[in-house]
């Protein structure tokens, strides 16, 4: 367990966090949310000891250990290959476990009445202690694994870490978290490099991931499956929600409507007590009154409201409409230093298609916006329609920005029917809010920079959209402003983006590069990945009934007497064993989530009967606080039930296959 307690931050007059106290149990799966430059990021570094505190503030138990990965990192790993500096992650387990070999090879040399022998022994025992779960033979299936679920191939295995790019080392970075297993991991950002797969790859491995985490990320679909809490920063204060971030929205918008009704409550007394100060100061028969009055206000909690999401709108500049077909692509491709990177791509484009493009790291899907775009030479057709306005957003205009020219002038001199309050407006949109618009591009961080150049693409008239990784360094308002846009934009788009939630909400088709070859499919991403589920199911029982029909198989089965019984026994007991021992967690789940529902159903039902009670609404406040409560069990039930039905398909899914086993 780690806890913090009445933790205070100020850089100059802004409080970063005001008498924070919050912990974290065994299992806790946290989302931290805040606007930008709420202090996310530096609660992680205080949490991990990056950032010291004063004594007593951060306390953890001695077993309880924590990493952290940063959002970024800029540091040099050598010259180890990729394989040995993942496996770098079990230093302290094969030190442990090169002792107990020492340990015990002198043990076995020593006479039984020896004098070290008892001492030997007693170290012997702490190091298998030490060692027990380690799993220590089976480190290289391990890294294999992890490496290999990141998007790292059986041939980068041996490379040298250096020749890998940032985005590369940052998922390598993220595999050495995750093999050390730590009891809480702290991540920052971690989908930011990574691809669709790899993406729902760290997705299934942290929903079982057995240990704590805290999460700070822009993509809500990974809030949303993998954390059951929310913290969120706002003013210097951590609020704690029970639910996921989707959850979090709504119980937020509960909170602040309380929230806002107090604080209107309280600034109609402070009115009313100034008016009274003001009229009757001068007056000495009311003298004792009014500096009760001043007493009051002084003495007085002012209620300060939660910083809430900017209420800005924003909506595309309009364009003349393009053809009905907009883009056709025929037998595309694209080779670099002889070696193919897609082969025979075919798409057709009409008007109002929204497509969002697909594949791992290294697929193509970057050099063929470029190629859209026409800044990337491809043999095959490349024919855009009639009347085609495209507009491209990409890496490289971040770099190509005029240095000299404030934030503000970088984009009006863009936009073509825009007044500069319009513009400013559209900036809030994207972070940059007051006199931060003046600031000069050239003093800009890469991330400040690419927003900049995304909002001077979209304040151009353009009825084509090419849109790579647009929301890479934007804050969950800024995304949802840009969804919004999106979703009513009447042209044409085709965006690269690992983030689901996003894309979800205005794709209408995906187009997946793989191995060299681009499918379409209709649908949004969501779809996209229930059909590769079931491609991928459909192709493990193949191979599961390959097995069972391979070579020797028939000639096994049409002599029965040439199976060892004895050997067959064994094996369907030692599958039973492991299988009742996958059981075993989930009926402990099950019977947790039970007694979680009576507990809930129990305290729902006194509840309704006191808000059965007409004496209820004669009190607003006991009201207010009654209906509360009942939402919140309310959301508990159901989550509670949500976990026993998990359960309980976990545990038929073991049943049937133990029943297979047995036949």
């Amino acid at each position: 367990m780690l806890s913090i307690n009445d933790l205070n931050l100020q850089y100059g007059s802004k409080h970063i966090f005001r008498n924070v106290s919050v912990q974290i149990h065994t299992g806790d799966k946290v989302g931290l949310a805040g606007v930008n430059g709420a202090g996310k990021s530096t609660l992680l570094k205080i949490m991990c000891g990056q950032q010291e505190v004063d004594p007593g503030i951060v306390n953890r138990a001695s077993w309880f250990s924590v990493a952290y990965l940063p959002q970024e990192v800029s540091i040099e790993l050598g010259s180890r290959s990729l394989f040995a500096e993942a496996e770098s992650a079990f230093d302290d387990v094969l030190a442990q476990q090169e002792e107990l070999d020492q340990v015990s090879a002198e043990l076995a040399l020593l006479d039984a009445d020896s004098p070290e022998i008892e001492s030997l022994l007693n170290r012997q025992g702490e190091l298998q202690h030490q060692l027990e779960g380690s799993d220590v033979f089976r480190i290289r299936p391990q890294v294999e694994q992890v490496l290999f679920g990141l998007g790292f191939s059986s041939e980068d295995l041996e490379k040298e870490v250096k020749s890998f790019s940032g985005g590369w080392i940052m998922r390598l970075l993220l595999a050495k978290l995750l093999l050390k297993r730590p009891s809480l991991l702290l991540l920052d950002e971690p989908t930011n490099h990574l691809d669709l797969d790899s993406l729902t790859w760290l997705e299934d491995f942290l929903l079982s991931y057995q240990g704590s985490m805290v999460i700070i990320s822009h993509d809500r679909s990974f809030l949303d499956r993998i954390t059951s809490t929310t913290w969120e920063l706002s003013l210097g204060k951590l609020s704690v929600f029970r639910g996921n971030y989707s959850h979090y929205l709504v119980e937020k918008e509960q909170r602040l409507e309380l929230e806002r009704a107090a604080y209107e409550n309280q600034q109609a007394q402070i009115r009313q007590s100034e008016r009274f100060i003001t009229r009757f100061r001068a007056k000495s028969t009311k003298a004792k009154q009014v500096q009760s009055r001043v007493k009051q206000l002084e003495k007085m909690e002012r209620i300060e409201l939660s910083e809430t999401d900017r209420s800005i709108h924003f909506s595309f500049p309009p364009a003349a409409p393009s053809g009905r077909d907009v883009l056709k692509l025929d037998n595309v491709c694209k080779s670099f230093n002889g070696v193919k990177v897609f082969d025979g791509v075919k798409l057709d484009l009409q008007r109002g298609d929204k497509l969002a493009v697909v594949g791992v790291n290294g697929a193509g899907k970057t050099t063929l916006m470029k190629i859209i775009a026409g800044l990337e030479p491809a043999e095959g057709e490349i024919k855009p329609g009639h009347n085609v306005i495209l507009s491209y957003f990409g890496q490289h205009q971040a770099q190509e920005l005029p240095g000299e020219l404030s934030i503000v002038d970088t984009v009006y001199h863009t936009a073509t029917d825009m007044s500069i309050t319009q513009v400013r407006s559209l900036l809030g949109a994207f972070l940059f809010t007051g006199d931060e618009v003046e600031k000069q591009v050239r003093v800009l961080s890469g991330g400040e920079k690419s927003r900049v150049a995304l909002a001077k693409m979209l304040v151009r008239p353009a009825n084509m959209l090419l849109l790579d990784e647009p929301t890479n360094h934007l804050d969950m308002s800024s995304q949802e402003i840009l969804q919004e846009a999106m979703a009513q934009y009447e042209g044409t788009i085709v965006v690269v983006s690992h983030n689901r939630f996003f894309v979800n909400s205005f794709v209408n088709k995906v187009l997946e590069i793989r191995d060299g070859k681009a499918t379409i499919h209709e649908g949004n991403v969501d779809d996209y990945l229930e059909w590769r589920k079931k491609m991928e199911a459909g192709k493990a029982e193949q191979a599961v009934a390959a097995k069972k029909t391979g070579p020797g198989k028939e000639e096994v089965s049409a002599n029965p007497g040439s199976v060892d019984k004895k050997a067959e026994r064994k094996r369907r007991a030692q599958e039973r064993q492991l299988l009742n021992k996958k059981i075993g967690p989930w009926k402990k789940k099950s019977d947790q989530a039970e007694q979680e529902i009576e507990k809930h159903e129990g305290r729902k039902a006194e509840l309704e009967a006191l808000m059965a009670d007409p004496e209820l609404y004669n009190d607003q406040e006991q009201w207010s606080a009654t209906s509360k409560e009942y939402a919140q069990v309310e959301r508990h039930l159901e989550r509670a039930y949500q976990r026993w039905e998990e359960a309980q398909q976990a545990i038929e899914a073991i049943e049937e296959e133990l029943a297979a086993s047995e036949n």
